[in-house]
């Protein structure tokens, strides 16, 4: 046999190796992901009642960083919430926009108000060493709160109503430490929903939110946008000051506690917690900016390597289709397990089915923004946010060890 027979066959034997992998994804997330609640269409009988003592039920951290044009909005949300009692404690995090401002403003208006609610304004004007901006900024709030539950969430996060008390209802029937509600991502262009949709697809393979409350499994998640945490078991990880020098604090906080045997759970909150998270393709890839080296723990290897599956998933399927015989069966078979996740998942994406077509295209953009993070870090010898660059070498020291 000729090498480039040999050759042939190793190719044809990969492609249907990658279809193995996508089919079992796929087949796994649409048997497990209704498991997966939607709190919008819980009944009110599986929710347990709220406190009835007359402090609040729940602190609400809003940290901001020149966040003018949607803090008000995130803000008057909160204020907004009905069936709970909110410490709402909004943090300027060392804005140069008039996001302080708005904070005051809006402090001063309900201050004349009757509500349950209480609005307290932190202004933070200096970082201390040894500290980002952001977990500085959660911990320092923390420090304040008066309830048994803490909601980390951003400036730029907007809630119906019922949503914190739909919450905190669900996490006390589940008898839950950690509840993650995962927001509905608002996308105002096509590369925007074409990224989600490819993001969603690839996260299959290591993402599986139906194991998160399994105490055997090692999946755990946190996101920014919705944390609720009870009081006790945040303080008992160490808070955000073990977490001081965290780029990816959202995600390291729900990896803790799953790591401290606290019992996480997780829902989608459709139609309760909006974000749009960025601003077109683009805006995507710079928001993935400092995320993805920190996911990878900045090691070198761990992200080139990840970067390699990337190129595999965006090539192969379409070499394959293009060189026919049986490595073209794999080839659809591939795309047919991704467009029946793109179909099942459109759901709670609100992303097309159609955009399986931009599929290859979309990982070609990961991949971009994955070594734009680690060259940029490299070339910057630490990461650029908000405005302050944060040493490679000291978030390398702490950054402990991987996700497992």
């Amino acid at each position: 046999m000729s090498l480039a027979s040999i050759g042939w066959w190793i190719f044809v034997a990969s492609t249907w190796l990658l279809a193995a992998g996508w089919v079992w994804q796929a087949a796994q997330w649409l048997l497990h992901f209704h498991q997966v609640p939607n709190l919008s269409q819980i009944s009110a009988s599986a929710l347990a009642s709220l406190p009835t003592n007359n402090g609040p039920q729940v602190t609400v951290i809003v940290p901001a960083c020149n966040e003018q044009e949607s803090i008000e909005r995130t803000l008057r949300s909160l204020l907004a919430s009905q069936g709970i009692r909110l410490q709402i404690v909004a943090v300027d995090d060392r804005s140069t926009d008039k996001t302080g401002a708005i904070m005051d403003s809006l402090a001063a208006e309900f201050a004349t108000v009757a509500t349950a609610h209480s609005l307290e304004i932190l202004h933070i004007r200096e970082l201390p060493a040894g500290w980002l901006g952001k977990p500085h900024a959660l911990a320092t709030a923390a420090a304040l709160a008066r309830s048994q539950w803490l909601l980390f969430t951003d400036g730029d996060v907007f809630f119906s109503p019922q949503a914190v008390a739909l919450a905190l209802g669900y996490a006390l029937a589940e008898q839950a430490d950690h509840l993650v509600l995962m927001p509905e991502w608002t996308m105002g262009s096509f590369g925007e929903r074409m990224l989600h949709g490819a993001i969603h697809a690839l996260t299959a393979w290591t993402l599986h939110l139906w194991r998160i409350r399994d105490p055997k499994a090692k999946d755990s998640l946190g996101v920014g946008a919705f944390n609720l945490v009870r009081r006790s078991s945040y303080q008992a990880i160490g808070g955000f000051e073990a977490l001081r020098m965290e780029v990816v604090e959202d995600l390291r906080l729900g990896w803790r506690l799953k790591r401290a045997q606290f019992r996480p759970r997780v829902a989608y909150g459709l139609g309760l917690v909006s974000v749009r998270w960025s601003q077109g393709a683009w805006g995507v890839v710079r928001n993935l900016e400092k995320n993805f080296f920190a996911v990878f723990r900045y090691s070198i290897p761990v992200l080139l390597g990840a970067s390699w599956g990337i190129a595999v998933e965006a090539v192969l399927p379409l070499a394959a289709i293009v060189a026919g015989g049986p490595a073209r069966a794999a080839g659809i078979v591939i795309y047919a397990a991704i467009a029946a996740l793109y179909i099942g998942a459109s759901r709670v994406t609100r992303v097309s089915p159609a955009y399986v077509l931009f599929f290859p295209l979309a990982c070609l953009i990961v991949l971009f923004a994955m070594l734009r993070s680690m060259v940029l870090t490299l070339a910057r010898g630490g990461v650029m946010w908000r405005g302050t660059l944060y040493s490679l070498k000291e978030l390398r020291a702490h950054a402990g060890g991987g996700w497992r």
